[in-house]
């Protein structure tokens, strides 16, 4: 039996809002029922407007880690221009399926782990099959590319926190 993914409302959203302040961006709650500004893949999943990241109690953590990870990766002034579509490239999305987890073990409660198998039951796609195989054994130029960019540590594998 699997278990419905983590969202929002079952872990402490402050912790979620002090990580992502640290990167520049702002962590809006968006009331339930209502709709949520800039979500790519529509309700319930996380939103994107300029360096905010919109959510509900029922948004997904993993969704809201991903789209997160897509403004951390971008200088702000590419930030200030997101509506919706962070995406810019290829690279730079495998980098962020990447950043996500790493987020999410900077996370009480969550844990890469957790993000791993939401991103898995949600339908995410890797070449050895699973999100953990990816990162763990198939994403050499997406550590390279956080590592590049000063977001991770591509020899100890760890993220790095402003």
């Amino acid at each position: 039996m699997t278990c419905a993914v983590l969202t929002l409302a079952d872990i402490d959203r402050t912790h979620v809002a002090a990580l992502l302040g640290r990167y520049g961006l702002q962590l809006v709650h968006v009331d339930d029922g209502a709709a949520i500004p800039g979500s790519y893949w529509g309700e319930p999943e996380a939103g994107l407007v300029g360096a905010t990241v919109f959510a509900r109690a029922d948004t997904p953590v993993h969704s809201l880690l991903h789209e997160a990870a897509h403004l951390i990766v971008l200088p702000p002034e590419k930030r200030a221009t997101v509506h919706t579509d962070a995406t810019d490239s290829v690279a730079e999305e495998d980098a962020v399926c990447v950043l996500q987890s790493l987020l999410g073990d900077a996370i009480p409660g969550v844990g890469a782990a957790r993000v791993f198998a939401d991103m898995d039951a949600w339908g995410y796609t890797f070449r050895l099959g699973s999100a953990r195989e990816y990162v763990e054994q198939d994403a050499s130029d997406a550590w390279r590319w956080l590592h590049d960019r000063g977001l991770a540590d591509a020899e100890t594998r760890e993220l790095v926190v402003p």
